[in-house]
C-alpha cells in the first residue's frame, strides 16, 4: 500500500507548529511541497477585532504574531528535509494553482491554513484534500473552535480528521477522537494538544484512504461559528477561562 504523495499547507503559529513538525518527522518523504499560507492580515484581524473586543487582541498576537517576527520554523524544518517551500498569499491564485500542479500531489493537506480551498484548487489533486480540525465537528465550525469550546458549561474537547469541502469544515468525518484535557486549560493550550492529538487520527485517515476506503456520508452541518461576540469573551474572563496565559506564552513553538 503507497500513502499518498501531498502537498502539505500550513501556517507559523504555536497552535500547530509542534504537531506540524512532528508531522513533518513522520510523513516529511510524502510530502511534495510545503505551502506555507498567508495568516489573516490586518483587515481580517481588525474585523474579528471590531466583532469581538480588545480581549481577542493577545489570542491574536500570541498565535499569528510570531512569524512576522521572525523566520518560519516550519520552512526551515522542511528544508532540512529537503522539502520544497513556496509560500502562498493566495492559496486559490493562479501560483499557487501552479505550484500545486508542479508538485503533482495525490492529496492536499491543511493543517491550520486559514484560507480556504476553492473547488478548482481541490481539483488539482486527484484524491481530493483532507484538514485537521481541533473540534467534535459538526459541532464548532469555523476559525476559533477551542474558543467556542471553552464557552460551553461542560467543554467537550476533541479534535477530527474530515474532507475538506466547498462548504466550510462540513466535510465527511475521517477520524475523530475526544479528549480530556486539564481544568482550567486555555483555548491556546487546547488547540496545542488538540492538534498534537490528530497525528495519529491523520496517519489513520491516510491509510484508509491509501487502502481505497470508501468516505462515511458527511454529517449535518451545525451553524458556522466565526468570532465570538465581546460578551461572550466578557463572561469567559469573568469566569475565570482564558484564551492564553503565561505559561502558552513561555512555550516554545516548537516544544513537544
Amino acid at each position: 500500500m503507497s500513502l499518498p504523495r501531498l502537498v502539505l499547507l500550513s501556517i507559523d503559529s504555536p497552535l500547530s507548529t509542534p504537531a506540524v513538525l512532528r508531522f513533518l518527522d513522520s510523513h516529511g518523504a510524502q510530502i511534495a511541497l510545503l505551502a506555507l499560507c498567508r495568516p489573516a492580515g490586518p483587515r481580517a484581524a481588525w474585523r474579528a477585532l471590531r466583532r469581538s473586543g480588545p480581549r481577542l487582541l493577545p489570542y491574536l498576537a500570541a498565535n499569528y504574531g510570531g512569524p512576522v517576527l521572525r523566520p518560519s520554523r516550519l520552512a526551515a524544518a522542511a528544508r532540512a528535509r529537503g522539502i520544497p517551500v513556496r509560500r502562498l498569499s493566495n492559496a486559490n491564485g493562479p501560483a499557487a494553482q501552479a505550484a500545486i500542479r508542479a508538485a503533482a500531489p495525490d492529496l492536499l493537506l491543511t493543517f491550520h491554513c486559514d484560507q480556504i480551498l476553492q473547488a478548482a484548487t481541490l481539483a488539482l489533486a486527484p484524491q481530493g484534500g483532507i484538514n485537521v480540525h481541533p473540534a467534535l465537528l459538526p459541532a464548532h465550525r469555523g476559525p476559533v473552535p477551542t474558543i467556542w469550546t471553552l464557552a460551553e458549561p461542560a467543554p467537550r474537547w476533541g479534535v477530527s480528521v474530515h474532507r475538506l469541502a466547498t462548504r466550510i469544515d462540513a466535510g465527511a468525518i475521517l477520524a475523530q477522537a475526544a479528549l480530556p484535557l486539564p481544568p482550567g486549560i486555555s483555548a491556546t493550550g487546547a488547540a496545542r494538544a488538540l492538534h498534537l492529538a490528530a497525528l495519529p487520527l491523520l496517519a489513520q485517515a491516510l491509510a484508509a484512504i491509501a487502502a481505497g476506503a470508501p468516505d462515511p456520508p458527511p454529517p449535518a452541518a451545525l451553524p458556522y461559528e466565526t468570532f465570538p461576540p465581546a460578551r461572550l469573551l466578557r463572561e469567559l474572563s469573568r469566569t475565570g477561562r482564558r484564551l492564553v496565559t503565561l505559561a502558552d506564552l513561555a512555550t516554545s513553538p516548537t516544544a513537544d
